[in-house]
């Protein structure tokens, strides 16, 4: 196939450089797939995206011998999560049991873990990542996707390729392009994300704190804290007018110890709105064209799971297509169907489980009023530490761990 600066050919183009896309790229590139990601900003610094990478991850990347590398990187470790309700301390999740090599979830900046990802990509001649690339259509021949037509600094660009993977997001443009229709799951709240500076004598983990109709989520991140003020859904704009005064009103009572540094929020400017979606596509493929991770089903972050499912995805499309994208003909359905029948259904529990939390749980809190205490079930995760293995596994491994099982043939350059 003719290549020129206004088109080039691969065998496989990613659109859509997170965590699904940078993994999937990686692995496939490893495996000696010629591989292109594009990805439509110029580098990787969005702030108040999922900062935390699971046990799972951490035992992906141990498989490819990068894990001792990837730990020398700037990070806070969490082994053990807890929750505050009302005035009673929870401990819940437990991750010093786990059967990984890494016991624990790191916190550190999604930046930082995309650009080691993409660090090590490029180490192998088959890897190629465009930049300042964005999407903006599918390349269709009959019923076939043959690639995608994207916008660069340099002019339109067309990228052929014998398979499409849509690793954009929630708010995926190749999924609309595919005509694919996702199911609305719904969500109960949306998520006010912002920092706080952190000082001598605060906390040392992550936890979450529970009271009078309110939730609030504070992650370590060693010099600030990052922070999620769980609201009701579609309620941001009457908090906005109530006045930036009364969410730090809010989160003084909720973490008193952060009362004196609320005042770092000068606006409703320093603050992010999450817009909470749970969907999933009923089909994720079509000839020529696979969906995966948020694009394919996006998550609560009940949990802070959607990124460990994601890569999971990405995990588990190497594993099955290596094989067949490193041959020379066409990626089959059938073979883009084994994708989604292995990730399918821990993609439907994990949901079930985040819509039962959000129900039961959360729109409960987010409806009552008053001093709160934890019920008796809850209670039990102080006394009884083996309890707190199984969120444990839950979050950190997923209901379906995949391990890398691809292989090692690219040459290195």
């Amino acid at each position: 196939m003719d290549e020129s600066p206004k088109t080039l050919s691969c065998r496989c183009c990613i659109v859509g450089g997170g965590p699904a896309g940078m993994v999937l790229g990686l692995l496939l590139a490893r495996a000696g797939v010629d591989t292109v990601v594009i990805e439509k900003h110029g580098d990787f610094l969005r702030d108040f995206r999922g900062d935390t990478i699971h046990p799972s991850t951490l035992e992906a990347l141990h498989d490819l011998g990068l894990l001792e590398d990837f730990l020398k990187l700037p990070h806070q470790k969490a082994t053990l999560l807890k929750g505050k309700v009302g005035d009673v301390e929870i401990p819940l999740a437990d991750f010093s049991h786990l059967p990984t090599h890494a016991k624990f979830i790191v916190l550190m900046p999604q930046w930082d873990f995309l650009n080691f990802i993409a660090s090590r990509a490029k180490g192998y001649s088959g890897f190629r990542l465009l930049m300042n690339t964005q999407a903006d259509g599918l390349v269709v021949e009959g019923d076939r996707v043959e690639g995608v037509t994207a916008k660069t600094e340099g002019g339109q660009l067309t990228i052929r390729a014998d398979l499409t993977i849509g690793a954009d997001g929630r708010h995926s443009l190749v999924r609309e392009e595919a005509g694919f229709d996702p199911q609305e799951i719904g969500a109960p709240m949306d998520v006010l994300w912002f920092r706080l500076s952190r000082q001598n004598g605060d906390p040392e983990e992550t936890f979450g704190r529970i009271d009078a109709g309110q939730m609030l989520v504070l992650i370590f991140r060693g010099e600030h804290w990052q922070c999620g003020y769980v609201i009701a859904k579609g309620s941001a704009n009457r908090l906005r007018a109530q006045g930036i005064e009364t969410l730090r009103e809010n989160i003084a009572e909720l973490a008193p110890f952060l009362a004196g540094r609320t005042s770092e929020l000068a606006s409703f400017e320093d603050v992010k709105l999450l817009t909470v979606a749970v969907d999933r596509l009923p089909v994720w493929h079509r000839p020529g064209l696979l969906c995966i991770g948020d694009s394919a089903h996006a998550m609560s972050p009940v949990g802070g799971v959607g990124i460990n499912l994601a890569i999971q995805d990405a995990i588990a499309t190497a594993n099955i297509l290596s094989a067949p994208l490193r041959g020379s003909g066409p990626v089959t359905d059938a073979d883009l169907a084994r994708v989604q029948g292995r990730r399918e259904f821990p993609t439907k529990v994990t949901q079930a489980m985040q819509v039962f939390i959000q129900n039961r749980v959360i729109s409960r809190v987010l409806g009552s009023s008053g001093k709160m205490k934890p019920p008796w079930l809850v209670r039990l995760f102080i006394y009884f530490p083996l309890l707190r293995r199984l969120p444990a596994g839950l979050m950190g491994m997923g209901v379906r761990p995949e391990r890398v099982t691809s292989p090692d043939s690219a040459s290195q350059s």
